[in-house]
């Protein structure tokens, strides 16, 4: 039996937010991004400014495939560690360097560690950026199986965002399954809205 493209897969009952983060990278985006592609899914991709700036041709590739393209700081510290100053500076070099790689200006922030505070939601606001932490965490940073990342797809609801890294192996062999397992429930891969900061329609 063929897995349905998404021509031919059911009406979304509902969104959910996929995210991986840490890019972008020549070892591991081009994979990232067939294995998304292949699969009918679209992603919020969280790219670090020092990386942007190394693989501007990697930020082009995920904008041509569909991606939504965030910030996700510049040499992703501790920003709750930093002085506003510095938080600035992490947030604007990021800005730039995803800009200059056209990869458009993003709207989107996801603090390193899921770390903020008061402080640097200023900075954010200051930016006209949206925090986005997550409801779900894969733990494929962490070693989490394939059958685990699966898993902890599958607890996604409507509207709800998961914490996911583009370069664990285990998490591109996820990919298939986590497609599969979204369309049986019949949920799609979402944008996040800036205003809410949760999944909703592209």
């Amino acid at each position: 039996m063929l897995t349905p493209g998404v021509a031919d897969a059911a009406p979304c009952n509902g969104y959910v937010g996929l995210t991986f983060d840490d890019g972008p990278s020549d070892a591991h985006t081009p994979a990232l991004l067939n294995a998304l592609r292949q699969n009918g899914l679209r992603a919020t991709v969280f790219n670090e400014g020092q990386y942007a700036a190394a693989y501007p041709a990697q930020v082009r590739a995920e904008a041509a495939a569909g991606m939504w393209i965030g910030n996700h700081s510049y040499t992703h510290p501790h920003m709750t560690q930093l002085s506003q100053a510095q938080m600035d500076s992490e947030i604007t070099r990021t800005q730039q360097a995803i800009a200059a790689a056209g990869g458009g200006t993003p709207s989107l922030f996801r603090p390193p560690y899921g770390e903020t505070n008061a402080t640097l939601r200023t900075v954010e606001a200051n930016h006209g950026l949206t925090q986005v932490i997550w409801d779900v965490d894969s733990q494929d940073w962490n070693g989490a199986s394939v059958d685990a990342i699966v898993q902890a797809n599958a607890r996604l609801t409507n509207g709800q965002v998961i914490l996911m890294h583009e370069w664990p192996a285990n998490t591109l062999a996820a990919i298939p399954r986590i497609a599969r397992g979204l369309a049986g429930r019949g949920l799609c891969a979402g944008r996040i809205s800036p205003q809410t900061g949760r999944a909703v329609a592209p």
